[in-house]
């Protein structure tokens, strides 16, 4: 072999040992690509800041998906965990939901009650009262005789909801037939105590009691005048 053939061949093997060593590079890129990247896992981003001892919502957070790698250990990936639960302190706009963001949500402030009635599911709920919400309760009521109206009374209101329990079936009272069986929530409340024995009177002797929901921040005051209705008497 020749210096010529000598040097053709040191060349190749260069060639060989080049290509080997960028087919290798490539490789490594993948490799570190795919190592940072991995499976993904769902994380939760706030929409918008939420204020320190704020009720937390669905609402308020957006599904998002990411590497597994780069979330933390405490980091949320399942919403029915902030079930019950208020900011700790100022939640910003974009961050992660994390389990060290979030508290339980007290259940009781001085000189309240925790009560429990049952509210016709279709009626009174339909899924939208969550622990943390604030409603006003109305029951109607039948006439005492003959002549007297029927009426629809704001029992209590900006009752504060602290648990919404499983979806129940109750069947009607076996004297009372003309009743059907009816899907029911135990809804709790933190109430004073003569909000308590309100709510108790109304689930015993009421027609039927409905809850309407309170826009968050928006405590309702409404005026004497306006917590009796009577057909006859609307204008």
């Amino acid at each position: 072999m020749n210096s010529r053939q000598r040097r053709g061949v040191i060349l190749l093997l260069l060639s060989v040992v080049c290509a080997l060593g960028a087919f290798a590079g490539v490789l490594s890129v993948i490799s570190d690509v795919k190592s940072q990247v991995g499976p993904k896992v769902v994380a939760y981003e706030l929409k918008a800041d939420v204020a320190p001892y704020t009720p937390l919502d669905a609402s308020q957070f957006k599904r998002i998906q990411m590497p597994d790698r780069w979330l933390s250990d405490n980091a949320i990936s399942n919403i029915r965990e902030i079930r019950g639960k208020i900011a700790v302190t100022t939640l910003r706009k974009g961050s992660l939901l994390q389990s060290d963001m979030i508290v339980d949500q007290p259940a009781l402030q001085a000189g309240e009650q925790e009560i429990a009635i049952m509210i016709d599911a279709a009626t009174g709920v339909a899924g939208k009262i969550t622990p943390g919400a604030t409603v006003n309760v109305y029951a109607t009521f039948e006439g005492d005789g003959d002549n007297a109206p029927d009426q629809s009374r704001l029992i209590v209101e900006n009752a504060r909801v602290i648990d919404v329990g499983e979806l129940t079936s109750l069947k009607p009272d076996e004297n009372d037939r003309s009743r059907q069986p009816t899907d029911a929530v135990p809804i709790t409340f933190a109430l004073e105590p003569i909000d308590a024995q309100r709510i108790t009177y109304a689930e015993s002797f009421a027609d039927e009691v409905r809850l309407a929901l309170v826009a968050p921040g928006d405590d309702s005051d409404i005026p004497a005048t306006n917590r009796t209705y009577e057909l006859a008497k609307d204008k």
